[in-house]
């Protein structure tokens, strides 16, 4: 995630850069050195605005599982995490989901990949 990307998604929540700080458990100085690019977002920051941003999307809506979405074979399904914990809304938060055939060992790469994901999209709002 970028710092562009970081004040799309707030501004998209409604929130100021108090508010999300307050959310985050982080100062605002923290949030105004991300939106400004003097320091890089950790992953953990960005999964977890990334949660917050779902969950205020997907608050009392019905939506499918990734695994029925995606048709995933049931072989993909046995070794997916997401699969195992019944997570298929959220299988693009997830570490180790068995995507595209293959584990999705790093978050770096997974999001990428979830980000071009029909799951994906449908879930989250878009922020452009």
């Amino acid at each position: 995630m970028d710092s562009t990307q970081l004040s799309a998604i707030r501004h998209k929540m409604g929130k100021t850069q108090k508010e999300l700080a307050r959310l985050l458990c982080v100062s605002v100085k923290t949030i105004q050195s991300f939106e400004q690019g003097w320091r890089r977002i950790p992953i953990a920051f960005e999964r977890q605005i990334l949660l917050h941003l779902f969950w205020e999307k997907a608050r009392d809506k019905p939506y499918k599982v990734c695994w029925e979405m995606q048709n995933c074979p049931t072989e993909w399904r046995d070794s997916c995490t997401a699969w195992q914990n019944k997570a298929g809304h959220v299988c693009w938060f997830i570490n180790g989901t068995f995507c595209q055939g293959k584990y999705q060992e790093n978050w770096s790469t997974k999001i990428k990949i979830c980000q071009q994901c029909k799951v994906f999209k449908e879930l989250m709002p878009k922020l452009n």
